[in-house]
């Protein structure tokens, strides 16, 4: 179902006459296509349309939530959010965003937005063969697919703002399964984006099948303190468990490792790490957050300082200070909470940046990380985490064999502050993205 302002304006109307202070509707479209294959085979075809809206209203400091996909419980949802109203306490920092002018932001292709089953599920079947055809070790894939989305935004409040956006996105992914005699290996390859071009399918499924293949004859690896080579995909990992602490809600709720340390070094001098909502096809980018704070760019950490934190208009208020643009919104159901747009680490100048082939030469005895079991149970508050890891074995620059069954410990404000340099391949997962990065003097046992 296509956006309806008239709708959102009835919705506006009818609190403001029942009394709300403040108003705001928020209004979300969404339809997607998702395939899967199996030898070539269409495994599953699913497309979905869907559509929902949401009513926030502050009523003599107190806030007031309902939501609906109904467009024709317009009334009830109004009412049910002015009732709410009557069971919150009272909050000075409730608020609404005031109108303002917001970026262009490139994050819609026409191509996807308009993509057909065929196309689609040729696509994936790319994936599969890709993989397949890359070498005849390649024995079985577990799961190819791929998905294809368009999504439309429109926020309406009774401070004056009216702003939209729609969006699009396609993901490709699978997971394939190496053999060599008795030994079996898995892999698996991701690739995402705003627009079809950007995302490449035949890379994918060669990508999967290289990760299972260098894996096969795996041992375990030699235990003591060495290097670690984070693969880009491993660094968004450990990334993301540091993520949370950037979060002006878990600050002020005391969840952070990074509570009363703004303006200090708390990791290594030559990183930034950096949220942008401005990146052209990163999924993360929109022209506005979603309370219709225009999006920015802000530098969280500047070479190993902690620059500040992000912030939705609640937890500014709280902090008498000012969103960062960094209200997000899990669909219809809640109201916003604070969220990353695209968070990403660098390298903070040339000096720190090269390419994968020189930093594994700098290896003298180290682990070339592929993939780490388990970093969602790091420790948030503490940092603090032992996770099993596998990869290549460096030593003098040069991979002697795979590994498994390793593991590496450690705390990760530590783990970031002995970053030495970041490969020139900065890549996205999702929201998250990071180059390699070479860490040295880790705890390392086999």
């Amino acid at each position: 179902m296509k956006i309806d302002a008239n709708l959102a304006e009835d919705i506006l109307r009818k609190a403001l006459r029942s009394g709300a202070d403040l108003a705001e509707v928020f209004m979300l479209s969404a339809r997607s296509l998702s395939a899967e294959v199996k030898s070539r085979e269409v495994d599953a075809l699913e497309i979905s349309e869907d559509f929902g809206y949401s009513l926030r209203v502050i009523k003599g400091e107190r806030l007031g939530f309902s939501y609906s996909t109904a467009p024709e419980d317009w009334q009830k949802v109004v009412d049910d959010a002015m009732e709410s109203a009557e069971f919150t306490g009272k909050d000075p920092f409730l608020d609404i965003a005031a109108p303002a002018e917001c970026p262009d932001v490139e994050i819609h292709d026409a191509s996807i937005a308009d993509i057909t089953e065929e196309d689609a599920i040729e696509r994936v079947r790319r994936i599969e063969d890709a993989a397949l055809g890359r070498d005849e070790r390649v024995k079985k894939v577990r799961k190819a697919s791929g998905s294809f989305s368009e999504s439309e935004v429109f926020i309406l409040n009774s401070k004056g703002l009216a702003a939209g956006y729609r969006a699009t996105s396609a993901s490709a992914q699978i997971m394939v399964v190496a053999e060599d005699g008795a030994d079996a290996q898995m892999g698996w390859g991701y690739e995402s984006g705003r627009f079809l071009g950007d995302v490449d399918f035949e890379a994918t499924g060669r990508e999967a099948a290289d990760r299972a293949l260098r894996l096969l004859g795996a041992r375990k690896a030699a235990t003591g303190k060495g290097s670690v080579l984070l693969e880009s995909s491993v660094a968004t990992e450990f990334l993301s468990v540091l993520a949370s602490s950037f979060s002006s809600e878990n600050v002020q709720k005391g969840k952070s490792l990074l509570i009363g340390r703004k303006g200090e070094r708390v990791v290594s001098e030559k990183i930034n790490i950096v949220d942008n909502g401005l990146l052209r096809g990163a999924v993360g980018s929109r022209p506005f957050d979603a309370e219709g704070t225009p999006s920015t760019e802000k530098k969280l950490i500047q070479e190993g300082r902690l620059m500040g934190y992000l912030y939705n208009l609640y937890t500014a208020g709280k902090d008498g200070t000012v969103s960062t643009s960094n209200a997000v919104r899990h669909g219809i159901h809640g109201i916003p909470v604070v969220g990353i747009s695209n968070l990403y680490l660098e390298g903070v100048s040339d000096e720190f940046i090269c390419s994968l082939d020189a930093l594994t030469a700098r290896m003298e005895r180290g682990l070339l990380v592929t993939e780490a079991m388990g970093i969602h149970t790091a420790n948030p508050i503490t940092g603090e985490f032992s996770i099993g890891v596998t990869g290549l074995w460096f030593e003098n620059g040069k991979a002697v064999y795979p590994v498994k069954e390793a593991a590496i410990s450690g705390n990760i404000l530590g783990f970031f502050g002995n970053v030495a340099a970041v490969s020139d391949n900065l890549r996205f997962y999702g929201k998250i993205g990071a180059p390699d990065i070479l860490i040295e003097d880790v705890d390392i046992s086999g």
